[in-house]
């Protein structure tokens, strides 16, 4: 079949990255993705933030088959996926980060899985770092005031086996091995079209950090599942993009989280909810970022 016909053929795939200064990083993630699953085709939509780093001419030269679209200013996360996901036409979505490398053997088996049981909304595989270690976002519950009391002073990373204490990040469930969780990390989160189509893609209100939370818990609410298999794994990057903001975006996470929580768990806008928030989200961040600088990280993390 010549590439004419088949950019003729309706994808089962649509690939959506969304890009912020990503240009170092992009190639590495492009080449990861193939053109054909065994369902079918794959299709791939850049979404650039505005970066101003060459990226959008770059993938302009190298990759035509890629659908680019540059934006005139940085939408956020959640604003440039939606932009992505109005112009795709795949049977199923993958909210993709650029600084991830995947694989054909993991798109097919996640492929398999959404076509197998159609309850499942969101599904994640295990996302490994540079490091071997495992990403933890990619494995979350919707976490409360305690699972975030207990991360901040320690005691999940104390005791990472323990479900009093290890709730945020789930580490006392076993990482091969695949089973619903409260949400997966925004960096993969692969979607049938016909589950969107009910919850809603992301929230444009919320600029970054907090929207992939916010995706999950609307998928639950809607009656699908969000699913984590860690028997198939891809490479996470993790906040390569971000990392040149450090601070900035470190300080978002806690901003985009505290506006997911605001608007879930106070529907009557109270004052006195909008006051507790405020203060342990405050109190998070004023934690966190102390123990970041005193560790030396450069990069975007609550803890």
């Amino acid at each position: 079949m010549s590439a004419a016909a088949s950019t003729l053929i309706r994808p089962v795939l649509s690939v959506i990255i969304v890009t912020y200064k990503s240009r170092h990083e992009i190639d590495d993630c492009l080449e990861s993705i193939p053109i054909h699953v065994q369902q079918g085709r794959v299709e791939v939509i850049v979404v650039d933030n505005n970066s101003g780093d060459g990226l959008v001419e770059h993938v302009s030269d190298r990759y035509p088959e890629v659908i680019l679209m540059a934006m005139p200013e940085n939408l956020g996360f959640g604003k440039a996926n939606n932009v992505g996901y109005a112009r795709c036409t795949g049977d199923y979505v993958l909210f993709l980060n650029p600084d991830t490398i995947s694989s054909r053997s993991v798109l097919e088996h996640c492929l398999d899985r959404l076509e197998a049981d159609p309850t499942i909304g969101i599904l994640s595989p295990r996302l490994v770092m540079a490091n071997g270690e495992m990403d933890l976002a990619c494995r979350r519950s919707i976490p409360t005031v305690w699972d975030g009391f207990s991360r901040a002073i320690g005691l999940a990373a104390r005791f990472p086996r323990s479900r009093w204490f290890a709730g945020y990040n789930l580490t006392y469930l076993p990482d091969n091995e695949s089973y619903e969780v409260g949400a997966v990390n925004g960096a993969f989160m692969m979607c049938p079209r016909a589950a969107l189509l009910r919850f809603g893609a992301f929230d444009e209100q919320i600029f970054m950090y907090g929207d992939d939370l916010d995706l999950c818990y609307r998928c639950r609410k809607a009656g699908y599942k969000v699913v984590f298999d860690g028997r198939r794994a891809i490479i996470h990057l993790k906040g390569v993009s971000s990392s040149k903001e450090s601070e900035k975006m470190a300080r978002q996470v806690f901003v985009g989280t505290k506006q997911f929580y605001l608007k879930h768990f106070n529907p009557h806008n109270s004052f006195w909810v909008r006051w507790k928030y405020s203060a342990l989200f405050g109190l998070w961040e004023y934690v966190a970022l102390a123990k970041a600088k005193r560790r030396g990280y450069n990069k975007a993390r609550p803890l």
